[in-house]
Order: C-alpha cells, then structure tokens, then sequence
C-alpha cells in the first residue's frame, strides 16, 4: 500500500531552512494531490535569566503581521510553481505543542515537514529543538529537511 500525504505541515520561522522545508512540502503535496498548511506560530512568552516573561502586545502584533508577510510570500511562491492549495496558519502559544501536537490534531494533518534548525547553537539551547520535539510527539510522519547548502560545503 503506498503512503498518501493529503494534509502537510510546514513550520515558517524566516530562516532559509523553513523556507526550504516549506518548497519541498509544495512538491509532496503536488504528487498526492494534496493541501499545504504554512504555519508559523507566535510564543507570547520570552525566556529571560529570571525564567519566563509575557511578551508587550505591541511585540506580538507586530510578529503577527510579520507572520502574515511571510505565509503571503510562501502563497506566492506556490503561484510561480503553479500550486495554490496553500493555506495558512498563524497560532499562538508554545511553538513545539503548535507544531507536534494541536495544529496536526485541528487540521488532520499526515505528515509534518520541518527544517533540520532554523536556530543557532544558544537558541537550541534555551528552548530545546522543536523538530525533535515534534518528532517524539507528532501523531503523524515526520520529514526534516536537511540544509542542502551545509551538506554541498561538506
């Protein structure tokens, strides 16, 4: 029996390896005829030496609307490969609970594409990896994209 992929989760942070997660999402889902659900999820708390901070509301609406630019930008990108079915997805809360568990439940998702780190070494270090999180977590398969331009300098 072969896999179908209808309902693909793609993480977007801005980096160059989410956008890279995202593109190869557009293909899988092209060959199983299937949706691209782009999220990028806002964490309305920061870490800080003292523990955990709420975030100003003014911070949050303006990582909203960045947020909304770059889902925009991932709809363009699927008009100039001839892919449309691209929905978009901006929640809020815990960004490893987003990905690995809530938004694969409320939209059924098959299978979650991440990019192998769109974070630097401290980064990964204050708030642990969200692509092994999801991989211990997700009711789903889950693909992580590798950098191709990382492997290509090796």
């Amino acid at each position: 029996m072969e896999q179908e992929y209808k309902n693909i989760l793609v993480g977007i942070d801005g980096s160059d390896q989410a956008f890279a997660a995202f593109k190869k999402a557009v293909e899988v889902a092209r060959r199983n005829n299937g949706t691209v659900y782009v999220a990028h999820v806002i964490d309305q708390q920061f870490y800080n030496f003292m523990g955990y901070a709420p975030i100003d509301q003014n911070l949050v609406d303006q990582q909203t609307e960045t947020a909304k630019q770059m889902i925009e930008d991932c709809k363009a990108y699927g008009k100039t490969v001839d892919y449309q079915s691209i929905e978009g997805i901006i929640a809020y809360g815990s960004v490893r609970e987003s990905m690995a568990v809530k938004l694969p439940d409320k939209y059924h998702i098959d299978l979650i594409m991440v990019g192998q780190s769109g974070l630097n070494a401290v980064e990964r270090f204050m708030t642990g990896s969200v692509a092994s999180y999801v991989i211990r977590r997700a009711p789903c398969d889950v693909l992580i994209v590798s950098d191709e331009e990382e492997q290509s300098s090796n």
